[in-house]
C-alpha cells in the first residue's frame, strides 16, 4: 500500500497533490492521510514515520519500505510508487 500523509494548509504538499493523483490516474493506489486536522491520520503517520521525517509531506511504500520526506520530484515519486529503491 501507498501512503501519502499530508497537511491541509502545507504549500509543499499542495505542490506534491498534482503529482500523486496523476500516479493514481496511471493506477497505482495512493491513500491520501490529511493530518493537520484529523487525529487519526496524525497518529497513523507518527506511526509510520518512526522519527524519520517529523512532518509532511510524507510518502511511505508499506511494501517496498521505501520513504520520502518532503517535497520531491516527479521521477523520485514515481519509483517510490513502483517500489524501486530510492537510496
Amino acid at each position: 500500500m501507498l501512503y501519502f500523509y499530508y497537511g491541509e494548509e502545507c504549500p509543499h504538499c499542495h505542490d506534491m497533490m498534482p503529482l500523486v493523483d496523476k500516479i493514481i490516474e496511471e493506477g497505482k493506489k495512493i491513500e491520501k492521510l490529511e493530518t493537520w486536522h484529523n487525529d487519526v491520520n496524525a497518529k497513523q503517520l507518527e506511526t509510520a514515520d518512526g522519527g524519520k521525517c517529523g512532518g509532511v509531506p510524507f510518502f511511505l511504500n508499506d511494501e517496498s519500505g521505501e520513504w520520502i520526506c518532503g517535497a520531491t520530484s516527479e521521477e523520485t515519486l514515481q519509483k517510490w510508487a513502483a517500489g524501486e529503491k530510492l537510496s
